[in-house]
């Protein structure tokens, strides 16, 4: 196996210095999941100093450590042979992260939105590694420290790199968009995401905008046809330079067009018109909102020069990262209900969109919500957790269980026989949704994560007998 990164490597990258010789086969950060043969960085953040971890990292097998500092523990002679030291170790793995880019002559996608960039990101990643040697971010490592570590991990030989790219506050992705230096740069939406650090939507816009700063020359911007603040990212591509802007959605000038879906016992059949090529194929993903991340994730694999057919084609196997959808069989009384794990994150827009699908995936049994907090929203939170009462009762859900106190707005809101049980947190919510569930039921757990619905996924899971529960068909079409 070729190294990932020699000493001599990292040291031409960072303009470090390096004794003795070493050969990396991964970058890690945490020194709890140091695997033998990673380069172990030593970053110091706000509430903790990677190098006083140094000693663990190089206990577990760590090849070497990049420091910015001796290790002060004296106990253990780590050893200038195994250390690279350099003036600022966050700057360091950047540094390492671009030296990563550079050698890399495949093609990357860098992606972001307020909602559904993670399950595109895993749609797109799945299709391209069908076609060749596809590096992709590792769950949520989207922000300054994920990112670069990402491309720090990137193997010279990768032909397909999908890079995620998040963010709370503007400026944020400039930076890392111009570290990836991708072909292509796709905004899978813009929501009412994050308002606690921006005073309107169309700010986000811009924020989420700024990943065109670093796309390559000839490259393309993929935009969501369907949203509002489509023509101001359109404008945002343009002002970067970028000619080549496709769009994905439902409207007729989408390039990238939902047709129709169909939700199916084994996730979701569609027709769609891929840049003027009539495909029906299917995903493992329920929804019409997993349709639309589809298309994005089509259409980036076309803009990408990869086969976008077979792309679709292989969609079928794309299943639900965890806490994003995952579905399970659990066992209540003589029967079984389906349990729905949204619980990693939530905003008004995922949390519309998930009902929206939950509306026609309906059993014999109750479409019950078990609902925590959406953080971050600013001043006007209150309001927007009231305003899901609507889209609630729209889709015909039969009770809804709130946890914080920002869900007693929507508590409050919601018609009086939709009201289910609510709590101060999702700990003493648990054991009321448990009690309350029956055989045939459906339940769809979500809530932003510092909310901690997953107690409530956990509680529920006890009663776990399998999983790949799903509803029956239902047939549905724009």
């Amino acid at each position: 196996m070729t190294a990932l990164w020699t000493s001599q490597d990292v040291a031409k990258a960072t303009g470090g210095s390096a004794n003795g010789t070493w050969e990396a086969e991964g970058v890690c950060i945490d020194s709890r999941s140091v695997t033998a043969g990673d380069l172990f960085i030593a970053i110091e953040g706000p509430k903790f100093d990677g190098h006083e971890f140094v000693v663990e990292a190089l206990d577990k097998g760590a090849a070497a450590a990049m420091v910015s500092k001796q290790p002060a523990d004296g106990r253990h002679d780590v050893g200038t042979d195994r250390l690279i030291m350099v003036d600022d170790t966050m700057k360091g793995m950047r540094d390492l992260a671009a030296a990563a880019r550079q050698r890399m002559r495949g093609r990357v996608a860098a992606v972001t939105g307020s909602v559904g960039k993670t399950t595109t990101k895993e749609a797109l990643s799945l299709a391209l590694g069908r076609q060749g040697r596809c590096h992709a971010t590792v769950g949520n490592l989207n922000n300054h420290w994920g990112a670069p570590l990402t491309l720090s991990r990137m193997p010279a030989d990768t032909e397909y790199a999908v890079i995620e790219l998040g963010m709370n506050h503007a400026g944020e992705i400039e930076p890392l968009s111009r570290l990836a230096q991708p072909h292509v740069a796709l905004i899978t939406a813009v929501e009412a995401v994050h308002l606690e650090f921006f005073d309107s939507v169309a700010g986000i816009a811009d924020a989420k905008a700024e990943i065109f700063a670093g796309v390559s020359e000839n490259g393309t911007a993929i935009v969501p046809g369907d949203n509002p603040y489509r023509n101001r990212l359109v404008a945002a591509a343009q002002a970067r330079g970028i000619q080549n802007i496709v769009s994905f959605g439902t409207e007729k000038e989408c390039d990238y067009r939902l047709i129709a879906w169909t939700v199916t016992e084994t996730g979701t059949r569609i027709a769609a018109d891929v840049n003027g090529r009539r495909i029906v194929f299917d995903i493992g993903l329920p929804g019409k909102h997993m349709a639309l991340n589809s298309l994005a994730a089509l259409a980036a694999a076309d803009a990408l020069g990869a086969d976008a057919e077979q792309a679709a084609a292989d969609l079928a196997e794309m299943t639900p990262p965890p806490g994003r959808g995952a579905r399970h069989v659990i066992n209540v009384g003589n029967g079984t209900a389906v349990l729905i794990d949204e619980s990693y994150n939530a905003s008004p827009a995922s949390v519309a969109a998930m009902v929206a699908s939950l509306g026609v995936t309906r059993r014999s049994g109750r479409l019950i919500l078990a609902l925590g907090d959406m953080l971050e929203l600013g001043g006007d939170a209150p309001e927007l957790h009231r305003d899901l009462a609507v889209s609630i009762a729209a889709a015909g859900m039969d009770s809804v269980f709130t946890a914080g106190p920002l869900m007693k707005h929507l508590h409050d809101a919601l018609p009086v026989e939709l009201r289910g049980v609510h709590q101060d947190t999702s700990a003493d919510l648990a054991k009321d949704v448990v009690d309350a569930l029956e055989p045939d039921d459906v339940i769809a757990v979500k809530g932003s994560f510092g909310s901690q619905m997953s107690v409530v996924v956990k509680a529920l899971q006890t009663l776990k007998s399998s999983d790949g529960g799903t509803p029956p068909s239902v047939v549905n079409g724009d």
